[in-house]
């Protein structure tokens, strides 16, 4: 793995792929909250988890509460970033909107992705105990 997955690099303008806009932000050193905005689909799902690891630190928080459509190439995108943040050793939760819950629901039904209601409860929850990198064993959503 490269240095850029473990050192977040420092973002100051939001980058705007196809219809989702991404961003970058530091609340707490060494985690990064990943914010996206519109549409996650085929156009733009890969450069989404290139840049969510790009600008991943030790934790890593991906804010799709502001994502209006999410297909299943966005869910690909969650599953690499899954399977990279492990092999990185990297803890990470995700933070969906509705589009991106009801899709989770269908493809992920035994909730193996971490998730959280909101960011404050996901930086609450990575300064807790570290959860499994990869979960075996289903949780109810």
């Amino acid at each position: 793995m490269s240095s850029s997955i473990i050192q977040p690099v420092p973002s100051t303008e939001p980058t705007i792929c196809h219809t989702a806009r991404f961003e970058a932000s530091a609340p707490l050193p060494s985690t990064t909250v990943v914010t996206v905005t519109g549409e996650l689909d085929a156009a733009n799902a890969r450069d989404f988890a290139d840049f969510a690891l790009l600008h991943a630190g030790g934790a890593l928080i991906v804010d799709l509460a502001g994502v209006e459509f999410f297909g299943t190439a966005g869910f690909s995108a969650l599953h690499t970033l899954n399977v990279r943040c492990a092999g990185a050793d990297i803890n990470w939760i995700l933070v969906p909107s509705a589009a991106v819950s009801r899709l989770l629901r269908i493809c992920d039904p035994d909730a193996t992705l971490p998730w959280s209601e909101s960011v404050e409860t996901a930086l609450t929850a990575l300064q807790g105990e570290p959860r499994p990198l990869l979960q075996l064993v289903a949780e109810p959503r």
